[in-house]
């Protein structure tokens, strides 16, 4: 009876040390685990300033190329009104001499131009002179160079009495 509750003193103590030591290999693991999760909060937190940081330089960045390709949009712009000007000059002062030389020979010089390939050089010659003018020269024109100045014409009159 003395080795029954020697025995079971044995055990009970046994167990209560290894309770014991598994509480403290529980709370170990509790301490690592926290230390962990603060690591984590850490380095997500920085991450997470880091990303901020970049997306704000994006952003920056961004907005001054936006601001640049608008800028250069105006330049353009601007740019093309200019050159419309010149272009306009230009024509003004062709339309003039053309409304100045005699029908025929004009007629002459623009089926040449046709001829080469200049169909639309010649019709925004056309567009500038005086009507009495083009009537007179379409009388000289052959006759496809006149019908394919005619529907030109014709086009850009229907297209500009919509708009």
């Amino acid at each position: 009876m003395l080795a029954k509750i020697f025995f079971i003193f044995c055990f009970f103590t046994i167990l209560l040390f290894g309770a014991e030591q598994n509480s403290s290999n529980f709370i170990k693991q509790k301490i690592e685990i926290r230390e962990l999760k603060k690591e984590l909060n850490d380095f997500y937190n920085k991450k997470e300033t880091e990303y901020k940081q970049r997306k704000k330089e994006l952003e920056d960045l961004l907005s001054k190329i936006e601001k640049e390709k608008q800028e250069i949009k105006r330049i353009r712009d601007d740019n093309q009104v200019i050159l419309q000007d010149i272009k306009g000059e230009v024509q003004s002062k062709t339309a003039k001499i053309y409304n100045n030389m005699k029908p025929k020979v004009t007629a002459e010089i623009f089926n040449k131009m046709i001829d080469e390939g200049n169909l639309q050089d010649v019709f925004d010659i056309i567009l500038k002179l005086k009507e009495k003018k083009v009537t007179l020269i379409m009388k000289f024109l052959t006759i496809k160079n006149a019908s394919q100045l005619t529907l030109m014409l014709k086009n850009y009159t229907k297209n500009n009495t919509k708009g």
